[in-house]
């Protein structure tokens, strides 16, 4: 293994206030972290630089596999580097030559495994693809020919591998479609199926399902709707390219729409779903709309996205004190590490600098910074494809997502709730309780034991507006889950095992901005013995929001209260608390309620102003009214 030099300080410009008004972060300092990231990442390179063996955790893969992980991730960003401004990054350009040789070399003892040998290779494969792709002129065409051989040789195993049908099939897709433009052998049938794939999994207004699943999350973003952009850059001469253009640019400017309204005022991005160690990959949508025009989101707003994220979380720990991005979210946090997470893994956040593939001089450079939406106002919309309603609020800066149509799973599937996918509730200021059974954003049963009862495999029965008022509904068969110790690896979706059916629960979650009213039908609870439980949201110590349950009366009574603590520390902070609301003994089937917030020091009053007036009726803090008897009968089952 390499003995790496002295760590390398990050030296960043003045922050400039007025060409980025929120953030002060021009493209300077962009540059600034993206070098500091890979001259830091290269100090563990081996002497022909073809692997990095970044010290930390390793992957099912095994070092091969993490090594070449690091390589490509890294050099993923180096081309977006040289692509901005080949003048100014030889050295880049020189270093990664170097490995790119050594790397593909079947006489060189460290030499890469092919996508032919290891699954894990395919994913690199079309990170190098991406990078020689991006920077043809500069680096691949300078390349001896004998390595240009080798690896268009190392990228040809990709041809008739079997790709799993989710984002995977753009890993064979690129790579294929850059052999064939430079000479290499491809696979139209490759490409046209990859393709046809993509296109099963558009499931509406711009966002994809990551398989056949109800799997929604970032991936929707850095992968689906960043690969075929890129695509239009390397192949804009291919016939089927030109005839995506119109198609596959009016998806992304769809889900721009929406995926501006899912950052906080501080920058973070929504707390859902895997490979959150990616962190500011989060961004790279927003520069992928810039790319080729294909966003109605000014420059400025672009920008300011994409900027909030990268300072979010450079500001809070990303990297160690190597230098080197660590399996985490704000500081390292093992426990987030997944079967395929190596030490090389987090430099995937590599796609959330994409816009320094733009150059200086573009205007997503040179315009001034605009507000996000919750800058300019409290926010409410729907984006029906994850069956998510949306409530941001101009006060704390919070985007808040009540789901009731995602759970990385089937409609009728019993399986244990994936924390990541089957929360209640999700947003950009709390981070998830990592535990399977929990109280988080939850309406649970808890049985004799306490153990609690999981809803992946719900219906989603549709959401609409009542006045003023968002809502949103799900019906689940409740179930015990017993996990299988040897289950399958961790993907996303929830573990498997054997289950003990629950009652059936109807959830309605009614949101006016920080407050839901949340409704709760039960039915089957008799002989159960089980005890409801209407958790809130999970805040770390310290937190400056206040996350509050509070029972109501309508139907029958909640009287039980209180507040989980984890014993364990948190992504986010040392602990977590849930406050939580429910029935001292047994629940019986009827209606129960509760208001759950989220917000702010303005929080408790808005909760103490809201309430049931005598005839049923329920009013927000700002009059803002809504009848549940009218609610009730417009649930509709549907395809979520």
């Amino acid at each position: 293994m390499p003995v790496p030099a002295r760590p390398v300080a990050l030296v960043l410009p003045p922050l400039d206030r007025e060409l980025s008004p929120f953030t002060g972060l021009t493209r300077d300092h962009w540059c600034a972290y993206a070098d500091h990231l890979l001259r830091s990442a290269h100090r563990f390179a081996t002497d022909d630089h073809a692997n990095l063996f970044l010290p930390g955790a390793t992957s099912a893969y095994g070092p091969r596999s993490d090594s070449l992980e690091a390589f490509a991730r890294t050099f993923l960003l180096a081309s977006f580097r040289i692509a901005g401004d080949p003048q100014g990054t030889r050295w880049l350009a020189d270093w990664y030559a170097q490995g790119l040789d050594a790397g593909t070399d079947p006489a060189n003892p460290g030499r890469w495994p092919t996508p032919g040998e290891l699954d894990q290779a395919k994913v690199e494969a079309a990170s190098l693809a991406v990078g020689l792709a991006l920077t043809r002129d500069v680096l691949w065409d300078t390349l001896p020919r004998r390595v240009q051989e080798q690896l268009i040789a190392w990228f040809e195993t990709v041809i008739g591998e079997t790709y799993p049908p989710i984002n995977w099939v753009w890993f064979q897709i690129v790579v294929e479609m850059f052999l064939a433009g430079v000479g290499g052998r491809s696979s139209d049938a490759d490409i046209d199926a990859g393709l046809a794939v993509h296109d099963s999994l558009h499931r509406g207004h711009g966002w994809f399902a990551d398989g056949p699943e109800r799997a929604y999350d970032h991936y929707v973003g850095w992968a689906f709707q960043v690969y075929p952009q890129l695509l239009q850059l390397m192949a804009p001469g291919d016939p089927r390219v030109q005839a995506r253009a119109a198609l596959d640019g009016g998806r992304l400017a769809d889900f721009l729409d929406d995926a501006v309204h899912l950052v906080g005022a501080d920058g973070a991005p929504l707390v859902q779903g895997r490979s959150l160690i990616y962190r500011f990959a989060a961004a790279a949508p927003f520069w992928s709309g810039q790319l080729l025009g294909h966003t109605r989101l000014s420059p400025g707003v672009s920008r300011r996205a994409a900027s909030g994220v990268l300072a979010y979380f450079m500001g809070r720990g990303a990297t160690n004190d190597d230098g080197l991005l660590t399996i985490g979210f704000h500081g390292e946090f093992p426990g987030m590490k997944q079967s395929y997470s190596g030490a090389g893994s987090p430099y995937w956040a590599a796609k959330g600098m994409l816009g320094l593939a733009l150059p200086a001089e573009h205007p997503v450079w040179t315009a001034v910074e605009e507000p996000l939406p919750v800058e300019t106002g409290d926010t409410r919309l729907f984006i029906t494809a994850p069956g998510w309603q949306v409530d941001g609020t101009a006060a704390d800066g919070v985007v808040r997502v009540r789901n009731h149509g995602t759970d990385h799973a089937n409609p009728g599937t019993r399986v244990a709730d994936s924390p990541l996918y089957a929360r209640l509730g999700y947003s950009t200021a709390t981070f998830p309780d990592l535990e399977s059974e929990s109280l988080d954003n939850a309406v649970v049963f808890a049985d004799a034991g306490g153990r609690l009862t999981h809803r992946t495999g719900f219906e989603f029965l549709g959401q609409f507006r009542a006045g003023g008022v968002q809502v949103g509904a799900s019906r689940a068969a409740t179930h015990w889950i017993t996990i299988d110790p040897h289950g399958g690896p961790d993907h996303g979706s929830g573990a498997a095992g054997s289950a003990t059916p629950g009652p059936e629960v109807t959830v309605v979650s009614m949101t006016r901005g920080a407050v839901e009213l949340r409704l709760v039908r039960v039915r089957g609870a008799s002989g159960a013995g089980a005890r409801l439980r209407i958790g809130g949201w999970p805040v770390p110590a310290g937190s400056v929001l206040s996350s509050v349950v509070r029972p109501v009366s309508w139907g029958q009574d909640l009287d039980d209260t209180g507040t989980w603590l984890s014993a364990t520390p948190h992504p986010v902070g040392e602990h977590v608390a849930v406050p939580w609301t429910g029935t001292a003994g047994a629940a019986a089937d009827g209606d129960y309620a509760a208001v759950v917030g989220l917000g702010g020091s303005g929080l408790t009053a808005e909760l103490d102003a809201a309430g049931f007036r005598p005839d049923g009726v329920f009013v927000f803090a700002d009059g803002t009214s809504v009848d549940p008897s009218d609610v009730w009968g417009k649930l509709r089952p549907q395809s979520a």
